[in-house]
């Protein structure tokens, strides 16, 4: 998760004919309302700097009309950028000739859309199989492909249906396993499951978690919910208006947002579901020095506030010993420090100032 797969550098996206002009107008402080009074030209990504990390999930996410679509086309240069560099691992896509940037999509980078996009005239396998047939294997080779991946994502025995038979769900099963059957090094998902239910999109995020731990791909997830952010994402870039607003971990975001915007967005967050054990420990001494008198469950630092009270209350202790991924005791942390950490700011002021209350 250390290395990075693919590196953003001033990366600008003005829509209209005279695009690379206007980006040194930009640049000088045009705003984006005076470039289309002005000029008529749209202003659609300005100045975007990322890293992303190799094996993990990058979330890119923010409101309609904030840049998310545009920017993860500039990956696979399904859209030209008007300046900047899109590096994938090592190599400028903008720099690639036809016949480079084809193989490049065909064997580097995958896609699933948020339509899922299925050829409906063919079947669920040959769906599947259709980058296969595209990258040149033979007909055995596309069904063994294809086939291996619809059991993968739980649709064994509907090899032979149609799309339009198959549930919103089902179809967009269909798409992740077109996606990964080209075993492609990077995933890019625009907006993958916001066309679904509730319900199932949660199934699908769970899906997809649960693949991730195995495969370990560089995913490019784009999603206007933060909470869909916050479950999937190793990391997050929230954009507004073609700027990056803010960039960093769940836990960073919901902690310390970088303006009202993304504090709009945090307030109704679960927290117990984002913030970590360690993020909130007392590192001075573990929980059996700190009370010796009493009970202590253990917790990887990793573990989510409701996670960690769930266990407490199960076992009936009000303590957890902290451990890093050693098994090494690092810190300990209290129900009390729990319920605040997973409390909002707001309330999380009442329950620490009634904890001052009962120590005095």
């Amino acid at each position: 998760m250390a290395e990075t797969a693919i590196q953003i550098r001033h990366l600008y996206k003005i829509f209209g004919g005279n695009d690379r002009a206007m980006v040194e107008k930009v640049k000088q402080g045009l705003s984006k309302s005076d470039l289309l009074a002005e000029h008529g030209h749209v202003l659609g990504l300005k100045d975007i700097n990322i890293d992303m990390p190799a094996g993990g999930i990058q979330v890119v996410m923010g409101l309609s009309g904030s840049g998310k679509s545009t920017l993860i086309r500039h990956l696979n240069r399904l859209i030209e950028p008007s300046a900047g560099e899109v590096i994938v691992e090592g190599e400028d896509v903008l720099k690639m000739s036809e016949r480079q940037l084809r193989d490049f999509r065909r064997h580097k980078i995958s896609m699933v859309f948020q339509r899922f996009a299925l050829l409906p005239h063919k079947t669920v396998v040959d769906n599947v199989a259709y980058g296969l047939h595209v990258m040149g294997k033979s007909k055995a080779e596309q069904r063994q492909g294809a086939s291996r991946w619809i059991e993968r994502v739980g649709l064994a025995g509907y090899e032979d249906n149609y799309p339009a038979q198959l549930s919103g769900g089902m179809q967009q099963r269909v798409g992740l396993a077109r996606a990964l059957a080209t075993d492609a090094d990077i995933l890019l998902m625009d907006e993958a499951f916001s066309a679904l239910d509730p319900l199932i999109r949660t199934d699908m995020q769970s899906v997809l978690l649960d693949l991730q731990k195995e495969l370990s791909k560089t995913i490019v997830f784009i999603t206007h919910d933060l909470d869909e952010a916050l479950r999937l994402g190793d990391r997050i870039a929230i954009l507004r208006d073609g700027e990056i607003v803010q960039q960093g971990t769940g836990q960073e975001i919901v902690l310390d947002p970088a303006d009202d915007y993304i504090s709009s967005f945090v307030r109704e967050v679960n927290r117990g579901r984002v913030i970590e054990a360690g993020t909130i420990m007392d590192s001075t001494q573990p929980a059996a020095t700190a009370n010796p008198s009493s009970e202590a469950i253990s917790v990887p630092e990793n573990t989510v506030l409701e996670e960690v009270a769930r266990r407490m209350t199960e076992e009936g202790v009000d303590r957890a010993e902290v451990t890093d991924k050693s098994g090494k005791t690092v810190g300990s942390v209290d129900i009390h420090a729990v319920m605040a950490g997973m409390a909002t700011p707001v309330l999380k002021d009442a329950i620490e100032d009634a904890g001052e209350s009962r120590a005095s």
